[in-house]
């Protein structure tokens, strides 16, 4: 359980549950993400679901966080997708982190640590024994949070190229 403070300043108690992704969830991820980055996707997030929580689940994952109580003004208090990936760029196989999102207004409450963690341990149930991801250098929130949970530069560099010169 992690505490909370309501709008009007009330400690209350956070009794988040972490789990595999649902198809009734999608609304809210949708929901979530759109207020985070301003964009509407359900589609991208329906691919996401199908390819994430109905395939391959062995080594594929989706969790959510959710307010197992009434504390939260959204249940859907946050989610993590990752994957395992192998082999590309002579890297053996490794866990990838690929979408990760809070509810604003439930941040700094544990909930990111918790998503972090169910992952981690899902990657380490099935022997994986490194965890990546890629963060927009812009994206101070994600730099800080990945950092603070361990995570450091690896031993590759993402090159890119503008395709429109």
């Amino acid at each position: 359980m992690d505490t909370h403070k309501d709008a009007s300043g009330t400690a209350s108690v956070l009794q988040i549950d972490i789990r595999r992704v649902r198809e009734a969830d999608l609304p809210q991820v949708v929901a979530l993400d759109e207020r985070v980055t301003q964009i509407a996707k359900p589609d991208y997030w329906r691919d996401i679901y199908d390819r994430y929580a109905e395939r391959r689940v062995g080594e594929r994952f989706f969790l959510v966080a959710e307010d197992a109580g009434d504390a939260a003004e959204f249940p859907l208090l946050g989610y993590i997708v990752g994957e395992i990936r192998a082999w590309e760029f002579g890297s053996e196989p490794c866990g990838w982190v690929f979408a990760f999102s809070v509810e604003p207004g439930t941040r700094l409450q544990g909930i990111g640590e918790r998503l972090f963690e169910a992952m981690s341990t899902e990657f380490k149930n099935i022997g994986i024994k490194t965890m990546r991801t890629m963060v927009a250098r812009h994206n101070q929130l994600h730099m800080a949070f990945f950092r603070s949970e361990g995570m450091v530069a690896g031993p590759y560099l993402q090159l890119e190229m503008d395709l429109d010169e």
